[in-house]
């Protein structure tokens, strides 16, 4: 078979699709192949890192009698042939003509065709004839003297529009016709990076797939056990008494008909201890404190903080007015009541209590304590909540040192210090010294635990994650896999554990293009949640915001945004208006709308999203300017060049004092800020931002291709418009390189 083609595709099509066909002809130029995929051996011989070499003519012919000897001798040239489909091209004598010439030199199997417009076979009908996409000559079969039949033929489609397959995944359908590989494959390079905080998809918005890190969700449950090294001492034994009639009294049921047999939960039992609490304990406000701050701690493991802040910010209240603000059940307050806020994303409100909270530890149990290590821990969480994660790095150093003096080197506690270590690491864009400290602390978590143990599964998790997000897919998932097998030895199948590890590895399937998989994971996942957290949880909805994505990328777009719409709605419904999740969701379904075309609407929702992160986490915040370098973008593809810039450049800024030099988020915004200004007709300015982007892109393994891509086609198409195609072809000819 021969292999030494001069152009691995030869583009068809009318020149009333110029736009069209330039986009084509960039976006496969500039195309890398995923590593996994080059050299292996296919139909079409061995799979090459880039694409190579793409023929457009851009002349017309119209005066022309023949295509010509130059146009005969490209489609020679040519692996195979990509025709635009429109009514334009199905009107198109020449189109058609390309297309005969192509099917006589016996390669009739190597043509490929991306709908763009119109209807396939609408010809078949008089009435609607107009809306034909297809030539003559793709409808019908070539015969062995190359000419024409009245075979009907089945040409190999994809369908750029809204409602078919979309742009991004048209694309891809047609490279991996080109290369002979499977479409999933292509797919999985799509998602290999991801961010614990969920960054965009295309412009490092809130829009991403969430990775459940051990840590990062901050459970509770998880947390109580420094906590139960600081247990005040024994109450009286008449004040434990009637605290034990309490508790037991909340499951007494008066009345049969209430609890409808033995469906009674968790929530209605809470919901009854908190009304007691208020009418019963009056006369006892120490009890009364302690279980308000034990309940508001429950509801908040249930994912309940509304009502879990009322109840922690009583027991603050109660606390204070029983010992004076410089007690420890005072400071053990302030710490619950911070962190429910955190998690509420009410940073500052979370940051002035645990700021309190402390001060207090200091100043009753000095410097070197492990409350104040534990503190010092949930400050720096908030403080990467709000994007400082330079500041959060040395209140986790100092409560690494704290603990080491205590505890020793190796120690539970000093492991948890090692992994909120990396994970800052991490997010600080050190991805090796991440990894390093990570490593540390699975093996402490070995030595300490041994091979079985809640703490050890969450070390792995995270490891795991950071793991994804440097591309090493493979150690990931062997360990992603260890964690569930450890996870379903430890606990019955419906534990939040079991159903975290479920998803970490749904997670690891899905970008890897495992989508059977990863849905049948995602399902089972939301079904478990459903049963143990109700029908509207936040852990429900992260779960069902994976499932949008994976519709998304198996190319049902209607099905993603109806799944996300439904996300949106339940995280409004339990996390309120103003939550960095209400807008991630926002995000996603900006993006998608823009893919349709729905401009305006992606508009609004990404104004929506900005003022929410911007509420949340304050104007100088990263993900403010993630969510405004994908507004700049939107704002770019209605030629409003002026606010685009000046949008993009105040997201430039941002990451600029927030992220290390040469930061791929940077770049992107960057490169938006760029592209505005070609817009703007001022080329000079716009090159130096699109090659430094351009630049920082292509050499950062966790930019997204896509990402790369765009950023590639916006700087060919500055240099066209600046009437410099020298430069184009320059940079074309790099990303063939």
């Amino acid at each position: 078979m021969r292999t030494d083609y001069k152009y691995r595709a030869f583009i068809s099509y009318s020149h009333k699709d110029e736009k069209w066909a330039s986009w084509l002809h960039k976006a496969l130029e500039t195309y890398r192949v995923p590593k996994y995929l080059v050299g292996q051996d296919t139909a079409f011989g061995k799979v090459p890192d880039k694409l190579g070499k793409v023929f457009r003519d851009r002349e017309e012919l119209a005066s022309a009698h023949s295509l010509g000897n130059e146009l005969e001798q490209a489609l020679s040239d040519s692996a195979c042939q990509i025709v635009i489909c429109s009514p334009n091209a199905a009107k198109s004598h020449w189109t058609n003509e390309e297309i005969k010439a192509y099917k006589r030199l016996g390669r009739e199997n190597r043509i490929f065709c991306l709908i763009v417009g119109g209807e396939p076979y609408a010809s078949g009908n008089p009435e609607t004839a107009d809306e034909e996409c297809f030539p003559e000559a793709l409808r019908f079969r070539a015969g062995p003297d190359g000419e024409l039949t009245d075979q009907p033929s089945e040409p190999i489609a994809a369908d750029a529009r809204a409602h078919g397959d979309g742009k991004q995944n048209a694309k891809l359908k047609l490279i991996s016709g080109m290369l002979g590989v499977g479409f999933d494959n292509l797919k999985q390079r799509e998602h290999q990076r991801k961010q614990r905080r969920m960054l965009a998809v295309t412009a490092a918005a809130s829009v991403g797939m969430v990775f459940t890190s051990g840590l990062a969700g901050y459970a509770v449950i998880q947390k109580n056990e420094a906590e139960r090294q600081r247990t005040i001492a024994e109450t009286e034994a008449e004040t434990a008494r009637q605290t034990t009639d309490f508790m037991v009294g909340l499951f007494e049921v008066s009345d049969p008909s209430e609890s409808l047999g033995n469906t009674i939960t968790a929530r209605e039992i809470l919901d009854k201890g908190a009304e007691r609490i208020e009418e019963e304990l009056g006369d006892q406000p120490e009890i009364q404190a302690t279980l308000m701050d034990t309940m508001g701690t429950v509801y908040t493991s249930l994912g309940l903080y509304d009502a879990a802040i009322p109840l922690v910010a009583k027991s603050v209240e109660r606390r204070r007015s029983i010992f004076g603000d410089q007690h420890p059940e005072v400071a053990q307050s302030l710490n619950h009541l911070g962190e429910v806020q955190a998690l509420k994303a009410e940073y500052d409100e979370a940051e002035k209590n645990l700021r309190e909270a402390l001060a207090v530890r200091r100043e009753l149990l000095g410097n070197e304590a492990p409350e104040v290590a534990e503190t010092l821990t949930q400050l720096a969480y908030v403080l990467t909540g709000k994007g400082d994660y330079a500041a959060a790095e040395p209140l986790i150093r100092e409560s690494l040192d704290i603990r080491r003096g205590v505890f020793g080197e190796s120690h539970p506690d000093v492991a948890d210090s090692l992994e909120e270590l990396g994970l800052n690491l991490f997010d600080q864009g050190d991805l090796d010294q991440s990894m390093t400290v990570l490593r540390q602390a699975v093996a402490m978590r070995r030595e300490t635990h041994g091979e079985l143990h809640p703490d050890l599964s969450d070390a792995i998790s995270n490891l795991a994650y950071v793991l994804d997000a440097a591309g090493n897919l493979e150690e990931a998932e062997t360990l992603l896999l260890e964690v569930l097998g450890m996870q379903r030895r430890l606990y019955d199948d419906t534990h939040p554990a079991v159903a975290t590890a479920l998803s970490n590895v749904a997670y690891t399937y899905h970008v890897q293009g495992e989508y059977d998989a990863a849905e049948s994971m995602y399902e089972e996942l939301i079904a478990v949640r459903k049963s143990v957290l109700g029908e509207r949880h936040p852990d429900v909805a992260k779960s069902l915001h994976n499932l949008a994505f994976l519709h998304y990328e198996k190319g049902d777009i209607g099905k993603a945004l109806a799944l996300e719409r439904e996300v949106l709605d339940m995280r409004r419904e339990v996390l309120g208006e103003q939550h960095p999740d209400v807008a991630q969701s926002l995000d996603a379904i900006a993006l998608w709308s823009m893919e349709n075309g729905e401009l305006e609407a992606a508009e609004s929702l990404l104004r929506e999203a900005v003022e929410i992160n911007i509420g949340v986490h304050g104007k100088d915040h990263p993900e403010v300017a993630d969510s405004l370098t994908l507004l700049a973008s939107c704002l770019v593809a209605q030629e409003r060049f002026v606010e685009a810039y000046e949008l993009a450049g105040s997201a430039r800024q941002i990451l600029l004092s927030a992220l290390p030099d040469g930061h791929w988020r940077t770049a992107l915004a960057a490169s938006a800020e760029g592209a505005a200004l070609a817009g703007l007709q001022r080329y000079a300015e716009a090159e130096i931002l699109l090659l430094d982007s351009y630049a920082v892109l292509s050499n950062d393994t966790r930019a997204m291709q896509t990402l790369v891509e765009t950023a590639g086609e916006r700087l060919v198409s500055l240099y066209e418009a600046w009437g410099k195609p020298e430069k184009a072809a320059e940079i074309l000819a790099q990303a063939r390189e």
